[in-house]
Parts: structure tokens; C-alpha cells; sequence
């Protein structure tokens, strides 16, 4: 039987369980995980989890990372690595997986991106926002680490933070925004994270 991204989840979500109880090592994790987000039949996450309990306690996310813990966000199948509005909009927003490079374009239209619900490929990706006489708004959750460093040209490129929230710790995805608002704007907000479980896997 084919492996859903909800399969894949859910096994990574007992890796993950493993960790924090000290029944296998950072090292080991990572192995595994490669192994879940290559699965393609059902068969294949089987082997991964054998010697562990399948009932691990569970281990809410904002703990996992205070601990010092890998981020139970990052990994997944990258969702597109575009997203361009011209003359209209486009909208990448709820759960999906922002591929390690991401660039945005808006030419007399608007783009909205949205991470509060978002995977990360990797755990530093890189979001490049193209504006010319359009606008681009991208939202981040308080609890990842942001780095703004595009340009304004007879337009805007700014972080508005919203949230009040100190920065993240070191584990959590890094998302490095860049690029150009001419005639236009960027406007990068961070805002309170919204998550009571982990997001499930999703392309798009």
C-alpha cells in the first residue's frame, strides 16, 4: 500500500518521541527520518520503528524545542518553488512544505505567503520577493527565526513585528527573506504561531 504524508507523519512523530525519552540519538533520528520522507509504500516505514515502543509519550511541540530538540517542523516533500502573481494574485498559505529555495514575484498583482501553518524542506530556506508596482505580504510565526535583507526602491521592503515574542531558539527553521520592491512593496509580518499539533505534510 502507498505511504500518505500522514503515514510518514505519524512515524516521525514516534522518532521524534524516541528522541526525547533517550531511546535513540540525534544521529539516529536523522537517519531514520531520511528514511520516512523516502518512503513510498507503507512497508517501508515498518522496519524504521521495530525496536521502539509505537506507544511513545507524547511530547508537545514548543517543549521539544525549549529542550533543545530538532524542530518536528522541518522535512517533508518541498511544495512549489514559485509563486507569481501578474496581473492577478497568488496565495501559498495553511499546511504545506516551503522548499529550501522560494521565490515570489507580483508585477501589477499581489502574492500572499503564509507560515504559520507551513513545514520547512530544510531548515534554513530562502524566500526571494520580486515586487514591481505589486505588492507581496509573507507571514511568519514568532516561533522561527526570520533574516530580512531585500531592498526598497521607490517602493518598501519591511519586517513588521507583531508579536511581542523574543526569538526563536537556535533549532527552529531560519527563514532568510531577500529581494526588490520597485513601485511596489514587501512587507514581511511576524505574528504569534498558531499551533496546537504539528502541521501535517502537504504539497502544493
Amino acid at each position: 500500500m502507498r505511504a500518505s504524508d500522514a503515514d510518514r507523519e505519524r512515524v516521525a512523530q514516534v522518532l521524534h518521541n524516541a528522541l526525547a525519552e533517550g531511546r535513540i540519538t540525534v544521529n539516529e533520528l536523522e537517519e531514520r527520518l531520511s528514511t520516512v520522507y523516502a518512503a513510498k509504500t507503507v512497508g517501508e516505514l515498518k522496519p524504521v520503528t521495530e525496536d521502539l515502543p509505537s506507544t511513545s509519550g507524547a511530547i508537545q511541540p514548543a517543549t521539544t524545542r525549549a529542550l533543545g530538540f530538532p524542530d518536528q517542523r522541518i522535512g517533508g516533500h518541498p511544495g512549489s518553488p514559485v509563486s507569481i502573481g501578474v496581473m492577478s494574485g497568488a496565495v501559498r498559505k495553511g499546511s504545506w512544505v516551503l522548499p529550501p529555495q522560494h521565490t515570489s514575484f507580483a508585477f501589477w498583482g499581489g502574492t500572499e505567503i503564509d507560515l504559520r501553518q507551513a513545514r520547512f524542506a530544510d531548515r534554513q530556506c530562502t524566500i526571494t520577493a520580486v515586487a514591481i508596482m505589486g505588492g507581496i505580504t509573507i507571514t511568519v510565526p514568532d516561533d522561527i527565526n526570520v533574516d530580512v535583507t531585500g531592498i526598497g526602491f521607490m517602493g518598501g521592503f519591511m519586517l513588521e513585528d507583531k508579536s511581542g515574542a523574543p526569538p526563536a531558539p537556535p533549532t527552529a527553521p531560519t527563514v532568510k527573506i531577500n529581494g526588490l520592491g520597485f513601485w511596489g512593496g514587501v512587507v514581511v509580518y511576524r505574528k504569534p504561531a498558531k499551533r496546537d499539533e504539528p502541521p501535517q505534510i502537504e504539497g502544493a
